[in-house]
């Protein structure tokens, strides 16, 4: 080849042409414009699919790596694509391909993917790691493509071809959303629920002239795949009259009690694509730039089992509701929802309301459907052509391969059975293609069944091709059985407000507000947010409260145990429960060996204020040991406030209100003893009491307190010391305690009980204000007896063994002493 020379360059010179540069430029971006609006970015508003995932779908489908198979590699899937039909980016596909199979970003998902397809918070793991097979949806998404549904084009190199659009049986622009970002333009499109869409898709089937109103009863608003609650409805409105509206989701929480001192806001929901890390990491960020206050601890609990559950724990005095309602505003706890409802219908991209893309659904199905039965239709006809040849040539078997053995070549023989059995070219090369064994094994019978069933199968498919009616109901009765098997129960809840109007205002910080500090016979403890009367007094909702004490919510309290120990608590440390017009609630409250440092046998038995202004304690021992102590306020969190002798307990502490009040005893061999409060000298804390009770040899106390014999009731129940603690039900007897006269300290009493025979001790005892209410180990009612029994008679047969008593004073006795403490003592 000759090399060029200078004049060769001078004339190729003076053909370079002189572009502008503006015009080149815009010229050049309308073109790559144009190139990721139609090929990248934009779903289709008919499948709602994006190219590159309906390119995934289609070489799945064509690769058969179906729900019935086994699952392949990824790595498999995408180089599939990207080689045939997709020519960029292999990490573009596998993105596409692993999003259509992760439940948290699509409400229907479309590919099954085995091994790590990421979370929330982490991008999945490399497509050599992961195998992937469609999901059942996705076999709708692609059934019909062999029966000429949709229309076929080039791919990039002209050497194969791919479906222009996908069958699609699920209306998957709505049901799986859509989100991309074009160049000027950009679509985001929620998620629905498939049964909502399905039930709307048939309203417009019977009525293409419905109003948008009536729509939204079937379709009220986006259902996100992780659940959530939308607050106010406008926006989703707005969204779908007009194609773009904004909302709030905000996500699913509950307060409850996450240790027995510390309530917390439990987590179970987010926002829609907002993950467990980024939450906690907002809230730390909230925390120490001092927008957030209140919050002690933040753990992500979220696991395979349980699902969702990121825990924030609350300081103790910070109101949950209020703090909650600052997580709103700081974290994206409460998130915004924008929709831009732009899809490509026709090749063109449009902002579609609710309505129109119902409608490019519903006419792309119209259209499958009906090019579908064409199909059809044509195959069927073919086939019942070459059966009524067959059905011709059975008749004349003989005549037929006479024909057939004396003709020179095929084309002789196709003339001949031509003329002679009047068939059809197609009819008489069908019976020359077939072996002769396969045609003698038709028969009549059965040709002429198969004719009649494709004359039956042909008048069904002209029908639904003749008649839109006939197409619209079939269209109608697919779309149902789409929503059979892939619809799932709604999981986003929608709300018109916050539901919460209140709640922003309450202040963040609890209020040391005055209320009530709870013990019931169960051993729970739970303060009230109020100081109102207690309604029912001794009585809780579920077993009978036997302490209480009156201070404020950020005030200090103490706890008396059996043990003689006297611990140093805070109210703020203690959960709420509700003060119902009937009774105290005591079932959120926390078991008190979960609070407090108890040994093992130590249970509580009373409740102080530790007021320095009040009366002090009274104490009395299982011994017959009583003790008043002056009110004294340590700085330790646990001081003893009397000396036990060994095998001695308390039985009742209680702080005296009434310097007239008495102090009574209650022994097992019913002896009764009570003597004014005053003629007992206070102690410190190091004395060990003075005799209060004289006992009997293998007599114990049963119950001591104090006592207002004006007013109060005396309640005995009665048994044998033979039987297991807490399975006699025993003999009840309720008697006004006016009937009891008083004595001396450090006598014997006077008898509280008769026994009868086979008795010979006292299960439970108990003096307080009428009414004195009784419960069972389970927490339910025991009914008592009215109070008019003798202060020496027997008692009546009561419905259950009766544990718990408390009278209208808070005071109380239980049936662990002194039969179950035994045992437990022992543990």
């Amino acid at each position: 080849m000759a090399k060029p020379t200078v004049d060769d360059d001078v004339n190729d010179e003076e053909h370079i042409l002189d572009v502008d540069v503006t015009q080149e430029m815009e010229s050049s971006f309308l073109e790559y414009a144009y190139s990721v609006i139609y090929s990248r970015a934009l779903p289709d508003a008919r499948d709602g699919l994006k190219p590159v995932q309906r390119r995934i779908l289609f070489s799945m489908d064509e690769m058969g790596v179906r729900p019935d198979r086994g699952h392949v590699k990824c790595a498999r899937v995408v180089g599939q694509v990207m080689g045939l039909l997709h020519p960029h980016g292999d990490g573009a596909i596998y993105d596409a391909l692993v999003r259509m199979g992760q439940s948290w970003a699509v409400r229907l998902p479309l590919i099954d993917g085995h091994g790590n397809f990421g979370s929330l918070d982490a991008g999945p793991a490399a497509m050599r790691y992961t195998e992937c097979r469609m999901a059942s949806p996705a076999v709708a998404m692609t059934r019909g493509l062999d029966h000429d549904t949709v229309d076929f084009k080039p791919n990039y190199d002209g050497k194969e071809s791919e479906p222009v659009v996908l069958p699609a049986a699920i209306p998957n622009l709505l049901v799986n959303g859509a989100t991309g970002i074009a160049v000027g333009m950009a679509t985001n499109i929620a998620p629905h629920n498939l049964i909502e869409v399905v039930a709307a898709l048939h309203q417009l089937l019977k009525r293409p002239d419905i109003e948008l109103d009536e729509l939204m009863r079937h379709i009220p608003g986006p259902d996100f795949p992780t659940g959530g609650k939308i607050i106010g409805l406008d926006g989703v409105r707005d969204a779908y009259a007009t194609g773009r509206g904004t909302f709030k989701i905000r996500a699913t929480t509950r307060i409850e009690k996450v240790s027995p001192r510390r309530m917390g806001i439990i987590v179970t929901e987010l926002p829609y694509m907002i993950g467990p890390e980024k939450i906690i990491e907002q809230i730390k960020k909230g925390v120490d730039d001092k927008k957030l206050t209140g919050i002690a601890d933040v753990k992500d609990l979220t696991d395979l089992a349980n699902g969702m559950r990121l825990v924030i724990e609350v300081k103790n005095g910070i109101n949950p509701e209020a703090l909650l309602e600052q997580l709103f505003k700081v974290t994206k706890l409460e998130d915004t929802f924008a929709i831009n409802a732009v899809a490509l219908v026709e090749g063109q991209p449009r902002t579609l309301t609710l309505k129109e893309m119902l409608e490019v659904f519903l006419a792309h199905r119209l259209e499958v459907t009906l090019r579908r039965s064409r199909f059809l239709l044509a195959k069927a006809e073919d086939r019942l052509h070459l059966v009524r040849g067959l059905i011709t040539a059975i008749a004349d078997i003989d005549d037929v391969i006479a024909i057939i053995r004396t003709s020179d070549d095929a084309g002789q023989a196709r003339e001949r059975l031509m003329g002679a059995f009047d068939l059809t070219e197609v009819q008489a090369n069908y019976i020359l293609d077939m072996q002769l064994r396969r045609l003698t094994r038709y028969s009549t019978i059965e040709l002429e069944k198969e004719a009649g069933e494709l004359a039956d199968e042909i008048a069904r498919l002209r029908d639904i091709i003749d008649n839109d009616d006939v197409l619209r109901r079939l269209v109608g009765e697919e779309l149902t059985q789409v929503a059979k098997e892939f619809g799932t129960p709604r999981r986003t809840v929608l709300l018109a407000s916050s539901g919460a109007p209140t709640t922003a205002k309450a202040p963040l910080e609890v209020p040391d507000d005055p209320c009530w500090v709870l013990l019931s016979g169960s051993g729970l403890v739970a303060r009230t947010d109020t100081l109102a009367p207690l309604p029912g007094e001794g009585r809780s909702a579920h077993d009978v409260v036997i302490a209480k004490a009156s201070i404020t919510a950020q005030g200090e309290f103490g706890v008396v145990t059996n043990r003689g120990r006297l611990l140093r608590c805070r109210a703020i440390e203690l959960p709420t429960v509700p003060l119902t017009a009937s009774a105290p609630s005591l079932q959120g409250g926390s078991l008190a060996h979960e609070l407090w440092p108890l040994e093992p046998g130590e249970r509580p038995i009373g409740l102080t204020t530790l007021d320095p202004d009040s009366l002090g304690l009274a104490l009395g021992t299982q011994q017959g040991i009583v003790k008043r102590v002056n009110p004294e306020l340590l700085s330790k969190d646990t001081w003893d406030v009397i000396r036990l002798d060994d095998g001695d307990q308390l039985i009742g502490a209680v702080e005296l209100t009434d310097p007239e009040a008495d102090l009574a005893f209650i022994s097992t061999d019913a002896q009764l003893l009570h003597f004014p409060a005053s003629g007992v000298r206070p102690q410190g804390r190091a004395g060990g009491g003075i005799a209060g009770i004289k006992l009997s040899p293998g007599a114990k106390v049963v119950w001591f307190g104090a006592a207002h014999p004006d007013t109060d009731v005396v309640v005995t129940v009665s048994g044998s010391s033979d039987s297991l603690p807490g399975t006699e039900t025993g003999l009840a007897k309720v008697t006004p305690m006016s009937e009891y006269p008083a004595k001396g300290r450090a006598t014997g009493g006077v008898r509280a009980h008769r026994f009868l025979k086979g008795e010979d001790t006292l299960l439970i005892a108990a003096i307080g204000g009428a009414p004195v209410v009784a419960a069972a180990a389970s927490g339910s009612p025991v009914d008592l007896p009215s109070a008019h029994g003798r202060r020496d008679g027997s008692g009546s047969p009561v419905a259950q063994p009766i544990t718990m008593l408390a009278g209208r004073n808070g005071q109380s006795a239980d049936a662990l002493t002194p039969g179950v403490q035994s045992l437990l003592d022992e543990e």
